[in-house]
């Protein structure tokens, strides 16, 4: 069942590619239209699976102790990986050094206004129960699930049970209405695909005039996803292939609609096919997509320093170390939603009094970008879930 999805992915891939080219205006309008209305089909359940996989699996736990075990294992992880990513897109940047010619056209910059990155973070703060899912604050409603399944923890025996009852069911019934629609993921396939190579044919100059900042990006990403990844799986005595291949349609699914969010649920569907504790699966990708952001550590790191060299700033070795760190501080609390890690990349840039054209250079490329690192992140949500589950997945199912 599995492979035939595959093939129709495949097939409607290839169709896509050859409508791209092609001059069909009221094609291109379908295209938009079906795509459009596949992103918000996975938006409208993304944001109650996350609020009710966490909050029914802490309740599940039945003590604290449990929980603090779990959430630790899944932050250290999240940790080690993002900051590789950093890592790795520091060195792409020094090897590859994209810093180009900076006579820029002044037309495409993009005047936003953007608040400071702590203006930002202090917003993602709930006040209001109703308006943190109204504004799609993913951070927001991470931090209610998590005050709200703690405080159950506590609660008398008959209340939990009818809370975790009440939760574990309708978190079942988002992940059923999630499976329908899956379902029309290669129709979907189709429609991004001719928009994504229309979009490409009709401005090539801007393609090529970054293709160095692109190629430090999507080579770091790549190199995450392939190498450092795939090892981390190999040491913890995990076969890498056989989590890709079972993963393979939310990638998918990440790569075209540019949400990890909005993929989640066909992520949970992917990874509790697996020899994993349900349990770890619906704790730890409802959290790893709020703060698991590799490929977005990657991107504000290269974006950072090569919108700042461009412009005249200087990096010394240690500033440039020194935003490994923050660039995954920066991911960690980046919502998991389409150009997410392009606005904190904005924000930290005005935040240092750089107002430069380039950031709308990088916004002609960044749907490509944007692509790659979607998915890069899913799949360490993958790795890393693949991760805890083998190391404390069976106790956790024992007790």
């Amino acid at each position: 069942m599995r492979n035939r999805s595959l093939q129709w992915m495949l097939i409607a891939a290839v169709c896509g590619l050859a409508a791209g080219f092609t001059d069909w205006a009221w094609l291109l309008q379908v295209a938009t239209l079906v795509s459009g209305a596949f992103v918000k089909m996975l938006q409208l359940i993304s944001i109650p699976v996350i609020f009710l996989a966490i909050i029914s699996t802490i309740i599940s736990m039945e003590t604290l102790g449990r929980f603090k075990r779990l959430g630790g294992s899944v932050f250290k992880y999240t940790v080690i990986t993002t900051l590789m990513a950093s890592t790795i897109a520091l060195i792409m940047f020094v090897l590859i050094d994209p810093v180009p010619d900076i006579s820029l056209r002044q037309d495409l910059l993009q005047q936003t206004d953007h608040a400071s990155y702590v203006d930002v973070v202090f917003n993602m703060i709930p006040n209001n129960l109703v308006k943190a899912f109204l504004d799609n604050n993913v951070i927001g409603i991470a931090v209610l699930a998590f005050l709200f399944g703690i405080v159950t923890l506590s609660l008398p025996a008959e209340n939990k049970q009818t809370l975790l009852h009440l939760f574990s069911s309708l978190f079942q019934m988002f992940v059923k209405v999630a499976q329908y629609v899956i379902f029309l993921l290669p129709l979907a396939v189709f429609a991004f695909v001719m928009i994504l190579v229309d979009g490409a044919r009709h401005d090539p100059a801007q393609l090529d005039r970054l293709l160095k900042f692109l190629l430090v990006v999507l080579s770091a990403n790549l190199i995450q996803a392939f190498v450092v990844l795939p090892l981390m799986l190999k040491y913890k005595g995990i076969q890498p292939s056989k989590v890709f291949m079972a993963v393979l349609p939310a990638l998918t699914t990440a790569f075209f609609s540019r949400s990890s969010s909005a993929t989640l649920p066909l992520t949970i569907e992917c990874v509790s096919k697996q020899p994993i504790s349900k349990k770890v699966v619906n704790f730890s990708l409802p959290l790893c997509t709020v703060i698991n952001m590799n490929g977005c550590a990657a991107f504000i790191l290269a974006a950072v320093l090569f919108v700042g060299m461009s412009t005249g700033m200087e990096f010394s070795v240690w500033h440039m170390i020194a935003w490994i760190f923050l660039a995954t501080l920066a991911a960690i609390g980046n919502a998991s939603v389409p150009m997410g890690c392009y606005f904190l990349a904005s924000a930290f840039l005005l935040s240092m009094g750089i107002d430069s054209p380039l950031m709308g250079q990088i916004l002609a490329v960044y749907v490509i970008i944007d692509m790659v690192e979607t998915a890069l992140n899913v799949w360490s949500d993958c790795v890393v879930t693949s991760i805890v589950g083998k190391e404390i997945g069976q106790a956790f199912d024992e007790t």
